[in-house]
């Protein structure tokens, strides 16, 4: 076998389709374009998304910066500030909170963030910390026990 053996597969290729070339050809004077209109003139159509100058669907449609997450992590957040009232050795848990009434509904596990100061030490057992909440309750004298997430 030689390079100049190889041909394409019978049928494959056809001919080109001459357009514009009188009746009996199969295409002559409008060449399949129909009569009249903007779809029958020479140049490019219109452009993708056109709708006849009516508002295209695209700009229609609101303008969406995220999608909804579908299983949202919600979670009880609490600065360290509120903490700052309590008596030193207190053992912070969500439902000590609401006790106090320093938490009024529980939105899902405990989180503490790292907002304000706290002096006093505390052990802390809370299903989150933040950087900063967690080196400010350990530098007060306290301890952070991260719990397991329950569904609240």
């Amino acid at each position: 076998m030689k390079l100049s053996d190889i041909a394409p597969k019978k049928g494959s290729k056809r001919r080109r389709r001459r357009v514009g070339r009188g009746i009996a050809a199969g295409q002559g004077a409008s060449c399949g374009f129909g009569m009249r209109g903007q779809k029958s003139r020479s140049g490019t159509g219109t452009k993708a998304g056109f709708e006849g100058g009516q508002m295209p669907l695209y700009r229609r449609v609101p303008k969406l910066k995220h999608f909804t997450i579908i299983n949202p992590k919600n979670f009880t957040v609490i600065n360290i500030s509120k903490l700052a009232d309590l008596d030193a050795g207190t053992e912070v848990t969500l439902d000590s909170l609401m006790q106090k009434g320093i938490v009024t509904s529980n939105d899902g596990p405990l989180k503490i963030l790292g907002d304000g100061e706290i002096s006093v030490a505390l052990t802390v057992k809370a299903s989150g910390f933040t950087a900063s909440a967690k080196t400010k309750i350990e530098a007060a004298g306290g301890t952070c026990e991260v719990v397991s997430r329950s569904k609240g």
